[in-house]
């Protein structure tokens, strides 16, 4: 039997777990936040929370753990979608933006470069605020990819 789809979510900084709730209610898809500190969640029966330690990384780690071709992963981290990519995940950006094999690499070396010129006291800018265009994409992503998902399953 194929593994159920589920969404998990880098919940630390992540602006729209609202939208994820809904989404997962209206499909009936569970979804587990993984943060570092205590976040407060629905009393859902599809809803679940894990708090990791604060060790480094210690909220990626689990991700990559529980991840596979049936989890849709909700990150900016860029190099938390790398590794969740290479286990056949779908990965989409809090802005609705789809990381891929084929885009992550470009992504990797930009978010390397960018660190570069930081360490090197260089100002650079930040993304753009969060909008409601990004709200709108991230759904729009996200229920494309559920249903992809769920056909493929069967649902």
């Amino acid at each position: 039997m194929a593994a159920p789809v589920m969404i998990l979510v880098d919940a630390d900084a992540c602006p729209v777990k609202d939208e994820i709730y809904r989404v997962a209610y209206r499909l009936n898809v569970p979804v587990t936040i993984v943060s570092n500190a205590h976040l407060r969640v629905p009393q859902h029966p599809l809803i679940s929370r894990v708090v990791v330690d604060d060790g480094f990384d210690a909220a990626d780690d689990w991700i990559v753990e529980h991840a596979g071709a049936a989890t849709i992963v909700v990150t900016g981290d860029i190099l938390l979608a790398d590794r969740c990519l290479k286990l056949g995940a779908t990965v989409i950006s809090p802005s609705g933006k789809p990381f891929t094999s084929s885009s992550i690499g470009n992504a990797v070396a930009v978010r390397a470069i960018m660190a570069d010129l930081r360490a090197g006291g260089d100002r650079v800018g930040g993304p753009p605020p969060f909008g409601k265009e990004d709200r709108s994409r991230f759904l729009s992503a996200l229920d494309q990819a559920l249903g992809k998902l769920l056909r493929a399953r069967g649902r």
